[in-house]
């Protein structure tokens, strides 16, 4: 029977397999079409089981791990990838933490001790291209092998396209890049978005005439940066307005990229409030100005252009 309330299960010394599970393996950055077909496919054979359908992902990824300053920049950090995936149906999100003593498991290892003895595995659900255990040595053949020994089966769903081209992570980052949010849309089957918390700035903002909500995104790097007309949010209703994801050059230069948003006709306090930003237009890259009265000037044609492109779209 799947638990009444999701569970977050994080490390792998709390896992407590109580009855056998339907089990799919991720990366699951952005929670995007084909990751969703996938989860969708747990939930269903989960459902038709009575069992509970479990995502397992690791934190931080392993290319963050092994490259730290290559690693590609993250669609969605851990929190918003948890909530999705209890949004797509999944009962427990298990996290394990990818450390030495992980990477350094034998592809039977894990199998035996992750999936076998902490998840109970009773079907696992995984692409064709998955590896596992150390080095990436274990592959389709292994698990099937190991599938076999242990006792559980595995579903190799389809991949998910798009255009020709198979949907992935990747893809979304290029495109992101681009810029071509409607391509992001259709493959993610969502507008891309960033989830934060109001926090305190330095009230530059305010003072130009240009008042801004800051939020912290928490990551070395950002998939997006530049000025953009966006849509905030905020308790149930939905506010239209510019933002800019940077280290502001101009002022104050930071060492992490931070959104701040500047909504059209709003005075509310939203310090302490999470908020989502969607993302609908790229305005400008961002940009180092000789002069506070130069960024001002610029922020306001940022303000007339994404006003302009709100009347003419559908807010």
């Amino acid at each position: 029977m799947s638990p009444s309330e999701p569970q977050f299960i994080y490390g792998a010394a709390n896992l407590q397999p109580q009855t056998r599970g339907v089990v799919t393996i991720g990366a699951f950055d952005g929670i995007h079409l084909g990751h969703q077909a996938i989860l969708r496919q747990a939930v269903e054979r989960a459902r038709a089981l009575s069992l509970p359908a479990t995502a397992l992902i690791l934190e931080p990824l392993p290319r963050e791990y092994f490259h730290p300053d290559s690693a590609p920049a993250r669609l969605m950090p851990l929190r918003e990838k948890v909530g999705a995936l209890i949004d797509c149906g999944i009962d427990r999100v298990v996290c394990l933490r990818f450390n030495a003593a992980l990477s350094a498991l034998a592809p039977e290892d894990f199998v035996k001790k992750i999936l076998v003895d902490g998840l109970a595995v009773q079907q696992i659900i995984v692409g064709d291209d998955f590896r596992f255990g150390s080095k990436r040595a274990g592959g389709k053949a292994l698990m099937a092998e190991l599938a076999e020994i242990h006792g559980f089966d595995i579903i190799r769903p389809e991949t998910v396209v798009a255009d020709g081209e198979r949907i992935s992570s990747t893809r979304i980052r290029k495109l992101l890049g681009e810029a071509n949010f409607p391509a992001v849309t259709a493959l993610l089957g969502r507008p891309y978005s960033m989830t934060g918390r109001v926090c305190y700035g330095k009230q530059l903002g305010g003072k130009i005439g240009v008042p801004t909500a800051n939020i912290a995104l928490r990551r070395r790097r950002s998939p997006l940066l530049g000025a953009f007309a966006v849509k905030a949010k905020i308790a149930q209703q939905v506010f239209p307005g510019v933002a800019n994801i940077g280290v502001r050059p101009t002022v104050n230069r930071i060492a992490k990229p931070q959104l701040e948003i500047h909504l059209f006709d709003f005075d509310q306090n939203l310090y302490g409030q999470r908020i989502a930003v969607d993302f609908c237009l790229k305005l400008r890259d961002e940009m180092k100005f000789d002069s506070v009265e130069q960024l001002q000037q610029q922020i306001h044609q940022d303000i007339n252009q994404a006003k302009a492109h709100f009347t003419s779209a559908e807010l």
